[in-house]
C-alpha cells in the first residue's frame, strides 16, 4: 500500500491528535484521507471494526464511490498524519492509477468478506434456521438482481 503514497505527493497533509474524528459514521464530506503515519480505528455503532497503522491505507472511500455518508468513524489513536483528497471523485476521475488501486483493494476486501461467510454457512450448515440471512448475502453478493426477487416473494 505504501506504493499509493507515491501518486498523493504534493497534496496537503494534515494532522490529528490522539482521540479526533477523522471521518464521522453518518456525514458525507466527499473527501478521502490517505494514512501517512500514525494508528486509526475504524468503529461503526461503537464496535471497533479494525485497526490500521500501515502506511498507504484509505479512509472515506465507500462513501464517496457509494455517493452515502460514511458508514463507519475513522479515530486516531495516535497521533495521526494523512494527505486529504477533498473533492475525491474529480480526483479519482483525473487519476486512473488511484482508482485502480482502490479497486484493487476493494476487490480483495470483498474477496476476503465472501471467503467468511462461506466459511460461516458451512459451519453452519444444518444447524440453524435463522443463518438462512448468510445465503441471502452469499445470493446478493453473486447476484444483486435477487435481492429485487426475494423482495417481491
Amino acid at each position: 500500500m505504501a506504493d499509493i503514497l507515491e501518486y498523493c505527493k504534493g497534496l496537503k497533509q494534515v494532522t490529528f491528535k490522539a482521540g479526533a474524528v477523522m471521518l464521522p459514521e453518518g456525514e458525507r464530506l466527499g473527501k478521502l484521507l490517505v494514512l501517512i503515519d500514525g494508528q486509526a480505528e475504524v468503529v461503526r455503532e461503537r464496535t471497533q471494526v479494525t485497526h490500521i497503522d500501515e502506511p498507504g491505507s484509505i479512509f472515506g472511500e465507500m462513501a464517496v464511490l457509494l455517493d452515502m455518508p460514511h458508514s463507519a468513524t475513522v479515530k486516531a489513536l495516535s497521533a495521526v498524519t494523512a494527505y486529504e483528497i477533498p473533492d475525491a471523485l474529480t480526483f479519482l476521475d483525473t487519476r486512473p492509477e488511484f482508482s485502480l488501486h482502490i479497486a484493487t483493494m476493494l476487490a480483495r476486501r470483498l474477496y476476503y468478506t465472501t471467503s467468511y461467510l462461506v466459511d460461516l454457512q458451512q459451519q453452519a450448515a444444518g444447524k440453524r434456521q435463522d443463518l438462512d440471512l448468510v445465503d441471502q448475502i452469499l445470493a446478493t453478493l453473486v447476484d444483486p438482481s435477487d435481492v429485487k426477487k426475494r423482495k417481491k416473494a
